[in-house]
Formats: structure tokens, sequence, C-alpha cells
């Protein structure tokens, strides 16, 4: 256990994670430092293509061989399955209504591309290993959280928009078509494309990153303060215990997978995390009754903050017992 406890207080005392940190206390203290909107949009385009790329040079290496599909499979999976337990969990610990525990729920089977990002990164700096095809899983896991939870609120819940699923607007998200196709194109160049552009997506990685979830923090913290008014215990509690129920259920899967730790790791984070980009532009067009205030002051207020600080070192040292 002491072994643990160091290994854990080592993950945590990282640059990235403390700069979100830095960001999350100067929001809660009301300072005026802040990043121009400009500039943070440029950041997350840089570390798509950035991830997108290294993740696809990693898989030519890798190859096409049966772990990328079973490790997609198991993906797909968790990402249907995870709105079902985190609904059951709502309606245990909170007093949401159905229609607003459901829509809640689809944010906690998708995934926080950020801090995919930010888990690799922490990778990177402990000099661990992962397979280049996990860019390829984060990717496949944005949707089937999306049906499930429509699933929940048109049969459980009975409401919802009629008619089709916005699978248009899904698959055209601008996030996942930079990630994907930053990915194919990496895959296609392999070591060629990579020598060409490595000191741009390779050395000023960890800055960036750096600078950028800084501003996340200041994110985060600003939209804890403007909503802290519907934090219930209940939901506040459902905001840390579902990442770490997710985060189990992604570390068992890849056990039984037979992922190496570094893979298991960034599918333990990827079943923690909760959308903040993707799944709250679907359930405005597709559940519209549902609040937002309560669904992204919960994914990007509560659980992007404790994965990120917490979450990860504790998921780091999990994967590596």
């Amino acid at each position: 256990m002491p072994n643990a406890l160091d290994m854990l207080a080592g993950n945590l005392l990282v640059p990235t994670i403390l700069f979100f940190v830095l960001g999350l206390l100067a929001a809660l203290i009301r300072s005026d430092l802040s990043i121009p909107e400009g500039a943070a949009r440029f950041m997350s385009l840089y570390l798509l293509l950035s991830i997108g790329f290294k993740g696809g040079h990693s898989l030519a290496d890798h190859g096409l061989k049966p772990d990328l599909f079973a490790a997609i499979g198991v993906g797909v999976l968790l990402s249907f399955a995870i709105p079902f337990i985190a609904f059951a969990l709502l309606r245990i610990m909170t007093q949401l209504d159905r229609t607003n525990a459901a829509a809640v729920a689809a944010h906690y089977g998708s995934v926080s591309i950020v801090t995919f990002v930010a888990a690799t990164s922490l990778l990177d700096l402990r000099g661990i290993a992962s397979d280049g095809y996990m860019v390829a899983v984060a990717a496949a896991m944005e949707v089937p959280a999306i049906l499930s939870g429509l699933w929940i609120a048109h049969r459980v819940a009975g409401q919802g928009k009629s008619g089709s699923v916005p699978m248009r607007e899904l698959l055209a998200n601008g996030s996942i078509l930079l990630l994907l196709g930053a990915f194919a194109i990496g895959f296609v160049t392999q070591d060629k494309g990579m020598k060409m552009i490595a000191p741009f997506v390779v050395t000023p990685f960890t800055g960036i990153l750096c600078l950028f979830l800084l501003d996340m923090g200041l994110s985060a913290g600003r939209s804890l303060l403007k909503n802290r008014h519907l934090l219930t215990p209940g939901l506040f509690g459902f905001g840390v215990v579902m990442p770490l129920t997710g985060g189990l259920m992604g570390c068992a899967a890849g056990h039984l997978i037979g992922l190496q730790p570094g893979s298991l790791f960034l599918l333990t984070v990827l079943a923690a995390s909760a959308s903040y980009i993707a799944v709250p532009a679907a359930m405005r067009i597709a559940l519209p009754q549902a609040q937002p205030g309560v669904y992204l002051t919960l994914s990007l207020g509560v659980t992007f903050p404790f994965n990120i600080t917490f979450g990860l070192p504790l998921y780091l040292t999990l994967a590596g017992m």
C-alpha cells in the first residue's frame, strides 16, 4: 500500500495536472487570468491533430492485428452499457426526473477527448508505452453512448424528439473529424510523415497541453461558480462515483482482452470520462427539454476536474497494479 500511495502521489505531481489545478484555483478566487478564445481554439485543434497523427503512425508500426478490433469492440460495448449504469445510479442518488437523468447518463458513456489527451501525455512523461490504435477506440466510443441515452429517454422516460438520431451532426463533429483524419494521415504517411512534422507534433506538445489545461481549469471553475446552485450533494456525489465506476468497468474489460498497462490505462480513462462537447450538442438537438445547466455542470464542472486532478493518477496506479 505505501508503494501504491507513493506512485499515486508521483503521478499527481506532473506539470499538466498542476496547470489545470492552477486554472481551477484562479477561477475559484475570481482572478482575471484568461486565455484568448482564438488561442484556446488553436490549442484544441493542435492537440487533436497531434494525438491523432501520432496514433496513426503508431498503428502503422503495429499493423491491423486482432487486438485492435478486440479493443474497439470492447470500447463500443462499454460506451453502450455505461449509460444504463449511470441512469440507475442517478435514480438512486439524485432527485433528477427521468428525462434529465437520461441526458446526464449519455454523457458518461461517451468520452472526453481532452482527458484522453492528458492521459497520453501522462504516459509519455512516465515513459510508458501504449498502442496507437487507442485513438481509434476513443473515436469509436463517442456515438454509442448517445444512442443509449436517447433510447433511455424514449423508452424509459417517454421523452425526446420524434424522428431519427442526428447522426449526420454527430459524425460531422469537428473534433472527431480532425482526430480521425489526422489518425488516417499518420497511418498512411508512416515514418516519412512523422519525420517531416515531428518538430511540430512532438516537441511542443506538452507545453501547449499545459496552457490548454490551464484554460480548461478556468472554464471548469467558472462553470462551478455559475451553476453551483444546481449541485445537490447527490448530484455532486454522482459526478465522482460514476467515473470511478466506469473506470473499474474499463479496467476489468481491458484485463479480459489482455491489454498492456499503457493501453489498459487509456481504456480505463475513456470509460471513466464524460463528454462535454459532442454529447451536449446532441442533447440540445434530440432532447431539448433536458437542462444543459445540469449535465454540463456535472460533466465539465465536477467529473472533468476530478478526473484530471485525482482520477488520472488513480487510474494509472490501478493499471500498473
